[in-house]
């Protein structure tokens, strides 16, 4: 495992957790842009850089990645991202698996999930909160302290002065002073600098990431619209973790820097392969075996993942029964055992992977 540990030096755990996080929460990756639209513009786009990790582990150690092979096929529903709903009684229903990005190559539907998008009669994202930015920032005016620290605590009072240091370096690099960050709550400001840099400029720029350009389609042909949660029930989700890890994700993301597009490079890989299932195994196959901290990890899926499936599987059980519906969630939404693909069977539903 030589070969994958030289991998897994470039990576961090928090940080893989928190770019996932933006992939589960809709509204984060949304609200992170928003926030840095006052900062500073670029003149053009830059390019797009990353290496899929993949590659070099299936070259360097094949072992190692044959195992990661097994562990995603031992994942229940984890290779798809087009699903066919089907209930006696209603017209076929599809679920789809999206990346809250703008990538060109996320953002162009595969054939088949297209043509059920363009025959659907309702359109379900996880929030349409994210189409209205003035209802969308008065919902969270209700709720400041999810967004902000409303106390005495600043983000400086919470670091070490070694990380300190490192985060102030990290966000000046970004054109980010921190003391314009210093009551912003780390898991917003951790969305901000995650996010590479080719992926905020085309935000920035007006490009909509796959979900709203699905939403505003729908809006476009006279589709109904629906959404399945609120921002603020995201960003409570979000709240709900330790803030220690929130901010030892922080520092340990600033640290990583460029290198964080080699994650983000591999999850659209990945994504594009419909290889939704072997998302988790190959991070945690290429991090020391030091830095992996299972308990954190439960309690990231469950509250990010886990509890977020049963509520939007509840909330989507009225929609479907109207039949013809397209969903589209966050693709780590579907795979497991308590994913969205294995729920809605459990709700009664026969669910099955359509080829793309």
């Amino acid at each position: 495992m030589k070969k994958a540990i030289a991998i897994a030096d470039r990576l961090s755990l928090p940080a893989l957790k928190l770019l996932a996080a933006l992939n589960v929460l809709f509204f984060l990756s949304f609200l992170a842009v928003l926030l840095l639209a006052a900062g500073k513009a670029r003149a053009e786009t830059p390019a797009c850089v990353g290496t899929d990790l993949t590659a070099s582990l299936q070259k360097d150690d094949p072992a190692a990645y044959s195992k990661i092979e097994a562990e995603a096929a031992a994942t229940p529903n984890g290779r798809g991202l087009l699903w066919k709903l089907e209930k006696p009684g209603e017209k076929p229903s599809y679920l789809f698996g999206t990346m809250h990005m703008t990538d060109p190559r996320v953002v162009t539907l595969p054939a088949a999930a297209q043509k059920a998008f363009d025959a659907a009669d309702t359109v379900v994202i996880e929030t349409t909160e994210v189409l209205d930015q003035k209802k969308m920032m008065a919902t969270l005016a209700g709720e400041p302290d999810l967004m902000m620290f409303t106390d005495n605590t600043t983000l400086s009072s919470l670091l070490s002065p070694a990380d300190k240091a490192a985060v102030d370096k990290a966000l000046e690099a970004r054109g980010i002073p921190l003391a314009s960050v210093a009551k912003m709550k780390p898991w917003i400001l951790s969305a901000m600098v995650a996010t590479p840099a080719c992926e905020l400029a085309r935000k920035a720029g007006g490009a909509p990431v796959l979900d709203v350009k699905l939403a505003e389609d729908a809006k476009a042909g006279g589709k109904r619209l629906e959404g399945l949660e609120t921002a603020a029930d995201q960003l409570r989700a979000m709240a709900s973790l330790p803030l220690a890890f929130h901010m030892q994700g922080l520092v340990d993301t600033l640290k990583l820097g460029d290198r964080m597009n080699d994650i983000n490079e591999t999850m659209i890989s990945l994504y594009l392969r419909g290889d939704i299932g072997m998302i988790w195994p190959l991070f945690r196959a290429v991090l020391p075996d030091e830095a992996d901290d299972p308990a954190g990890y439960a309690a990231f899926e469950e509250a990010m993942v886990t509890s977020r499936n049963k509520v939007m599987a509840t909330n989507a059980a009225p929609i479907l029964a109207g039949g013809n519906v397209f969903i589209a969630v966050g693709a780590l939404h579907l795979p497991g055992p308590e994913g969205l693909v294995e729920l809605l069977r459990k709700a009664g539903y026969t669910v099955t992977a359509v080829s793309s």
